[in-house]
């Protein structure tokens, strides 16, 4: 008789559970000596910064100048900001483009008959009404 091997199909093997990795264990960091102080050298007085006398020399606004910001002598940085309220409160910056200033009825002899100046040209147009 002959006998014939059975063959089994062999039966898929069933995944193991995986494990959690083992989490690493933290090692006690050995302590770091003290930095050493560096030695101080001797620091220099800090004084208070003295403004420049040219800018904070009080001009007198010319009649076209002083219909906006009064006419009182003013230094310069002064008469700057005082056209930046007047502008902001007449809202005369220009919608889309805001580095333009729309002249009003005050300001249109201010900016040399201008209707739009840049805020950058505004410092040279107002230089020329402040003596």
């Amino acid at each position: 008789m002959a006998t014939k091997k059975a063959t089994k199909k062999a039966a898929p093997k069933k995944a193991a559970p995986k494990k959690a990795p083992k989490k690493a264990t933290k090692k006690a960091a050995p302590k770091k000596a003290a930095p050493k102080k560096a030695t101080k050298k001797a620091a220099k007085k800090k004084t208070a910064r003295k403004p420049n006398a040219a800018f904070m020399k009080a001009l007198t606004p010319s009649a076209e100048l002083a219909a906006v910001i009064g006419n009182k002598p003013v230094p310069r940085t002064e008469a700057v900001k005082k056209i930046w309220v007047y502008i902001k409160a007449n809202k005369l910056q220009d919608a889309k483009n805001r580095r333009m200033i729309n002249a009003d009825a005050k300001l249109k002899p201010v900016f040399a008959g201008k209707a739009q100046v840049s805020m950058f040209d505004m410092a040279k147009h107002m230089s020329k009404h402040l003596k």
